[in-house]
């Protein structure tokens, strides 16, 4: 028999199985546990051991700040830190993301959090801000770029295939809404002013982004970095952007 037991870690656990659409059969066998015993933990009539829960955890990938919430949950202190960006110890954090900024100088880069907030940015970006029309960018946290984006008067009106980026934009930050609570609420407020467009047959290998600026098109694919290993859950939100140009007009202008 199994006596009730807190209901909260199991029904985080529940809860994160579930938006990875996994079964509990599934999540069992790749964890290693009885099924029976699973459906005991997610129910309350088990307690899983801290053990358990980070093996539970560990088998669906969750994220670190999603591991922290389901041991909080459980009765358990969380596992790893949420330092800030500019704390003592983020220095070699920091080192490394200013390393890869200037390293893609003159092309653009920028670092965003798991928020989409602009939180680091090089000299290539602000250039291109400049040939967009627009001012300098903060790159204190204060400048979202989803909501700069989507909102109305947003920067959706400097892409000439506005449809295409916009709306891989928009599937990735529901994809990504999905393990970053914090993202839910600002999709929730720019939802009404988003309008997809059907996507369409790719006729290239990489989606281009291409900006009307004051010196005429310019065309830039992307590509993300990361941390690998991250033990902070500020470092494992983290991505660095690398804008290329995709075109030599686009670099031309880039190097002026």
């Amino acid at each position: 028999m199994y006596a009730m037991v807190s209901t909260a870690g199991g029904t985080r656990l529940r809860e994160l199985r579930t938006a990875r659409r996994l079964s509990q059969m599934e999540l069992a066998l790749r964890a290693g546990v009885s099924q029976r015993h699973l459906s005991c933990v997610e129910t309350g009539r088990a307690q899983a051991s801290r053990e358990l829960l980070l093996a539970l955890l560990e088998a669906l990938d969750a994220t670190l700040a999603e591991r922290n919430d389901a041991l909080l949950a459980a009765g358990y202190a969380p596992l790893y830190g949420r330092r800030a960006l500019d704390a003592p110890e983020m220095q070699p954090v920091r080192t490394a993301l200013a390393h890869l900024l200037r390293a893609h100088d003159p092309a653009p880069a920028l670092v965003l959090d798991a928020a989409w907030n602009l939180v680091q940015a090089n000299d290539g970006l602000q250039h291109l801000a400049r040939l967009l029309g627009l001012s300098a960018l903060p790159v204190d946290g204060s400048l979202n770029l989803l909501r700069t984006t989507f909102a109305p008067g947003g920067l959706r009106a400097v892409y000439l295939n506005a449809d295409e980026i916009c709306g891989e934009m928009w599937r990735r930050a529901n994809r990504e809404a999905l393990q970053v609570p914090e993202l839910r609420p600002l999709l929730a407020e720019l939802a009404p002013h988003v309008a997809l467009a059907t996507a369409s047959a790719p006729s290239s290998p990489l989606l281009v982004a291409r900006l009307a600026s004051s010196v005429g098109e310019l065309r830039f694919f992307t590509t993300f970095t990361t941390f690998g290993a991250p033990l902070d859950v500020t470092v494992a939100s983290l991505r660095v952007e690398h804008l290329f140009p995709a075109d030599e007009a686009t670099r031309a202008a880039l190097a002026d």
